[in-house]
């Protein structure tokens, strides 16, 4: 139950080298359920929709080209601001095609999690508005890489490493 920059911390102190720390729930924490309550043509654009997308903190306008987006599914958005891994860009509130739009709701390819893109991310219905896409997809777990020494064969495996964080009061 010790949060990770401790375990990493007792790790090195008692003598293992940790070299690097990926904490997925972290680098996709702005990404949350959202739940289209409106999806409209766009006036001026035949491939695009006006959604009316409910998050967490309130409803926005949202232009969204998925051919899958429609009313009443929920997806996961990215609010104004965060960092979409697959475009390499960071969103902002713009303008698409006269209309505006705060955010998107993106595809399993925009997020690195497969090469699909020809639509949106479709969630299941039980999961409530606001909950992370980390733990949608079971990504919450975070990943500690140790590099070994010859003389530390013990923890070549995952019980000598949970022994020795037990040892030093972790676990």
């Amino acid at each position: 139950n010790a949060p990770l920059q401790e375990i990493a911390e007792t790790l090195t102190r008692v003598g293992l080298e940790v070299e690097s720390v990926t904490d997925n729930a972290a680098a996709f924490a702005p990404f949350k359920v959202a739940y289209v309550e409106k999806a409209e043509a766009h006036p001026d654009a035949d491939k695009l929709k006006v959604c009316s997308v409910k998050t967490e903190s309130g409803t926005l306008q949202v232009v969204c080209g998925a051919p899958n987006a429609r009313t009443g599914m929920k997806g996961i958005f990215a609010p104004e601001g965060s960092y979409i891994p697959g475009l390499d860009v960071t969103l902002k509130k713009t303008k698409i095609r006269g209309i505006e739009s705060n955010g998107m709701l993106v595809s399993e390819k925009e997020m690195c999690l497969s090469d699909e893109h020809k639509g949106i991310i479709e969630v299941d219905e039980k999961f409530e508005i606001g909950t992370p896409m980390a733990e949608v997809f079971g990504l919450d777990d975070a990943i500690i890489e140790i590099s070994l020494t010859p003389n530390r064969v013990d923890c070549a495996g995952v019980y000598g490493v949970a022994r020795d964080l037990a040892a030093a009061g972790i676990g």
